[in-house]
């Protein structure tokens, strides 16, 4: 009630008393994550690419992504095996009734664009473990998964539209498991050319 009456403040200030005591140490990052990753992929032979963060639709982005897999693919130096990574954090705008995430839906519009693509792989994972209120971190899918689902029966652009990319993708077996990592800097996504 004291709040209410304005007699105590909502919000402490960040020069209020209590927080003289206070320190911060960012210790983990996106950027961390996303140099440890470029590390990585080139102590494996890869050649990298780092693209710019995705912060849109995760859907938009997916496209995006996997269209960067067609572009690198007509360029004549480019090396095999190759690894394009990317950070950030992308948006769903639900408008349906199932169930997935925004690496899950980042991953099947990204299958879609990869679509016939050999040796073409993207992952897309939330660093927490847990995509949107899944149990699944994210999803691997390949240049093969688009017509695999058609064989299946499995309605990727459905699943899509209806922001159900949970159940499609497990019906595939498409799905990064992780657990929970006890830390969250966004989310990774990775594109490789074999």
């Amino acid at each position: 009630m004291r709040g209410v009456r304005g007699r105590l403040q909502d919000t402490p200030k960040p020069t209020a008393r209590l927080f003289r005591r206070v320190h911060h140490q960012i210790i983990g990052s996106n950027k961390t994550a996303l140099a440890a990753l470029t590390l990585k992929a080139r102590s494996m032979g890869m050649r990298t690419v780092l693209l710019a963060p995705f912060t849109n639709e995760a859907r938009t982005a997916g496209v995006t992504f996997g269209s960067a897999a067609r572009t690198l693919l007509t360029k004549p130096r480019v090396s095999r095996p190759c690894c394009v990574i990317a950070g950030g954090e992308t948006t769903v705008t639900v408008t349906g009734r199932g169930k997935g995430g925004r690496a899950q839906e980042f991953a099947v519009a990204a299958a879609k664009t990869i679509a016939g693509l050999p040796r073409a792989y993207v992952a897309a994972i939330g660093t927490d473990g847990a995509d949107g209120p899944t149990d699944v971190a994210g999803a691997l899918v390949d240049g093969d998964t688009w017509s695999r689902a058609r064989r299946m029966g499995v309605d990727l652009d459905a699943a899509l539209s209806q922001n159900d990319t949970y159940r499609a993708l497990k019906r595939l077996g498409c799905h990064i498991v992780t657990g929970p990592t006890g830390t969250n800097v966004n989310d990774l996504y990775l594109l490789f050319l074999f």
